[in-house]
């Protein structure tokens, strides 16, 4: 029973943003790895109001080069890409004069000037960024989780069963509440019934043609639209000063890297996220990866220093994230040797995005801002710190 109640809990954990068990502990106030142990309870809790966002309005045309050289924004086959668009004199264009800015700015500075006592080869320029609520948003669901219940919806004609069992019946009723409500049993079984059962290359196929149609319930936009304009631009700012640029995601690293190359300009190898097994076999002469319904690995909360440390093999220099899942990953940044950089942006605008944090069941805030207000992290305010939130829209 504990085996399947640690397997429920890291599937549940995937779209509630609830506490899993520990792999890193710490030592005299420092994180360090250590192996799992035990499982830790499981807590809910409903749901807050949130705010609507803004309303539609036009979208760009097209995008232009950056200042960054090969930094090309272009339009994709599925939605809009990159519309960075930064000068040399200002490389932060959609972010307003102030703390966050100036620190970003001044950290970048200090590690790539030769000479100076804080200078860090760019070998070392090593940055995580997490992904739901850092660099694309998360409300009023996890956009993974919507992509599972369409999956749902389309698969329901092959399984006649699903008309009278749960968490299915009540899914096809446009019931989420109480979905929701069958707790990590039925997460489980959903999660399962729509990303397992199907080749690597099927499934990466299944991801991009939903990305490339499925539209936010709110704004009516693609989600790969409801990407942040001041994020981007970071991600090219940090990479035209040598960083190398990883996004580490408690998201499904398979549901990611579809797309992220040409919406993030991070490539697929530079993804590291939650997976489940695979198995080789071979089909009709040629070998596949199939995907079983098992999890692999679960790369959120303690999970985050794992990943970095299996996937990347150097510890980040500079981390970046927006609720408590991603404090192990800011703490474990925080403990290196030499120049640090950490930020949180905290969902403070109730008219152009959400305003929500620490009871909120998606991308919780509290513990994560507690910390980053006593060690000096970077706080991003959206409301007070951007001058534009989405590419498209009022500023």
């Amino acid at each position: 029973m504990k085996i399947m109640r640690a397997r429920y809990s890291i599937i549940l954990l995937l779209f509630t943003a609830l506490p899993i068990s520990a792999i890193v502990e710490f030592q005299d106030g420092q994180p360090v790895e250590m192996q799992l142990t035990t499982d830790t309870p499981l807590e809910s809790e409903t749901p807050d109001k949130m705010a609507s966002p803004i309303g539609k309005s036009s979208a760009p045309d097209g995008f232009t080069n950056n200042a960054f050289g090969d930094e090309v924004c272009e339009r994709l086959e599925f939605g809009q890409a990159m519309p960075v668009i930064t000068t040399q004199e200002d490389p932060l264009p959609s972010w307003n004069e102030g703390p966050s800015k100036k620190a970003i700015i001044e950290f970048v500075m200090r590690i790539t000037t030769e000479g100076s006592p804080d200078f860090v080869p760019m070998a070392e320029r090593i940055a995580t960024f997490d992904n739901d609520g850092t660099l694309w948003a998360e409300q009023p669901i996890y956009f993974q989780l919507a992509f599972a219940l369409d999956r749902v919806k389309i698969l329901a004609p092959q399984h006649a069963e699903w008309n009278e069992k749960e968490p299915f019946a009540s899914l096809l009723k446009g019931d989420l509440k109480a979905v929701l409500a069958g707790g990590e049993p039925a997460i489980f079984e959903i999660l399962m019934a729509t990303h397992a059962g199907m080749t690597t290359q099927e499934f990466e196929n299944i991801v991009k043609e939903w990305i490339s149609s499925a539209r936010h319930p709110k704004t009516g936009r693609l989600y790969t639209e409801m990407v942040y304009e001041p994020m981007l631009e970071l991600l090219a700012y940090l990479r035209s000063s040598g960083f190398k640029i990883f996004i580490v995601s408690g998201g499904g690293i398979e549901f990611m890297r579809p797309w992220a190359e040409k919406v993030y300009g991070i490539p697929a190898e530079q993804i590291v996220g939650s997976s489940i097994k695979t198995k080789y076999e071979i089909r009709d002469g040629r070998p596949v990866l199939v995907r079983l319904p098992e999890m692999n690995f679960y790369d959120d909360k303690a999970g985050k220093p794992i990943g970095i440390h299996s996937h990347i093999g150097r510890r980040p220099i500079a981390a970046f994230g927006n609720s408590d899942g991603d404090l192990e990953m800011l703490q474990w940044t925080a403990a290196g040797i030499g120049p640090r950089f950490m930020l949180i942006v905290h969902h403070t605008d109730a008219e152009r995005e959400w305003a929500y944090d620490r009871k909120s069941s998606i991308g919780r805030l509290d513990k994560a801002l507690d910390e980053a207000k006593a060690k000096g992290w970077t706080i991003v305010s959206i409301k007070d710190d951007w001058k534009r939130v989405f590419p498209f829209g009022a500023k």
